[in-house]
């Protein structure tokens, strides 16, 4: 026998083509309405449901590879900032060490993240789709089979009813037909199993998808939010060295006009009633402060160390006894008020730095 292909001999493809041409004309005959057909209202349930959860699924899965693009995007859009910032960052500003790592962490965040939901998310939705296509196949041979089912029987039927009895024909009709419903009901069994099964296991995979999704979200935005705030803290320090290093430029510019102005001051002190004087806000600080600031908030102290501020306030800075004991942020000193009343530095506290500005 001649071959037409691979595995396929001419004597298969010849039935083949039969079967196809006793599909077609069994199909035609039912529209006609001149052949009953074999339906199963539960089963075409099923098969709508089947195919409403595939498209969903197949939706699902598009639109979870499209945040994982966006996601990825984002990414580059972050690293492309940080870099910006890494290269502008100059290496004598305040935690250029704290950046550089801090840039480091939020990429390594963003790979996690971006790697988590793709394993947990997009590949258990890809596994979950893996199954579909194979129904599918099943569901259109089941389709096909009731088709020979139908036409097997309505040919037996016929010849039974002819006038002219054909036993032999009859017997091969008889034994088309038991053949044919065998095949069909074997795969309408599977199917009528399998489909429901498929249907319910459909609000687990959704539960443990986005579930999963929002579980890497949560974890995602909660470190990022340390991150953010490290950055702004890293910002904020840097900002009060540039006020600094601005302050002391302009003290320094002053410095020469005030030394001009200093013999004046005292000559005229000196002849002046002792009342007169000085006031504590003018001249040389007392001996053992440091500098003066001033309140530029209101601080409501929480503890008995601690000094109340208003707004307008001044300071006298003080060092620490064990500079081991100084929080970063927080500066000891004595309200200059205090200090004109009573001359007692007993009377220090500690403060927070950034409630003040120095002067």
């Amino acid at each position: 026998m001649a071959e037409m292909g691979k595995g396929v001999t001419a004597g298969k493809l010849a039935i083949n083509v039969q079967k196809r041409l006793t599909r077609a004309q069994e199909k035609v005959l039912q529209k006609l309405g001149k052949a009953d057909e074999t339906r199963d209202a539960a089963f075409e349930e099923m098969v709508a449901n089947f195919n409403k959860q595939m498209v969903e699924g197949s939706k699902l899965q598009k639109d979870l590879k499209t945040y994982v693009t966006a996601v990825k995007t984002l990414h580059d859009a972050s690293r492309r900032l940080q870099d910006c910032l890494a290269d502008m960052y100059e290496p004598d500003w305040f935690g250029k060490e704290e950046m550089d790592a801090l840039a480091e962490d939020t990429d390594t965040l963003w790979l996690d993240y971006h790697q988590s939901i793709t394993d947990k998310s997009v590949t258990s939705m890809d596994t979950y789709l893996t199954q579909f296509p194979d129904i599918k196949a099943r569901i259109a041979k089941r389709d096909r089979k009731m088709v020979d089912f139908d036409s097997a029987r309505h040919h037996f039927a016929s010849l039974q009813k002819g006038k002219k009895k054909d036993e032999a024909k009859i017997a091969k009709a008889e034994e088309d037909l038991g053949r044919a419903q065998k095949i069909f009901e074997e795969l309408n069994v599977e199917l009528q199993d399998e489909l429901p099964a498929l249907w319910d296991s459909r609000v687990g995979v959704y539960v443990n998808t986005f579930q999963g999704l929002a579980g890497h979200q949560e974890k995602f935005h909660k470190d990022m939010s340390k991150l953010s705030q490290n950055l702004n803290d890293i910002m904020t320090k840097l900002e009060e060295q540039r006020q600094l290093k601005k302050d002391g430029t302009a003290a320094a510019k002053t410095e020469d006009g005030a030394k001009s102005e200093e013999a004046d001051i005292s000559e005229s002190a000196s002849s002046a009633p002792k009342s007169a004087v000085t006031n504590g806000s003018d001249g040389e600080l007392p001996p053992g402060f440091i500098y003066k600031v001033k309140a530029i908030h209101d601080y409501d102290a929480t503890d008995g160390d601690e000094l109340e501020l208003k707004m307008g306030d001044i300071v006298l800075v003080m060092g620490f006894d064990n500079p081991d004991e100084q929080d970063d942020g927080w500066l000891m000193g004595v309200k200059e008020s205090k200090w004109l009343q009573e001359k007692d530095a007993t009377a220090k506290g500690v403060f927070p730095e950034n409630f003040t500005q120095k002067f």
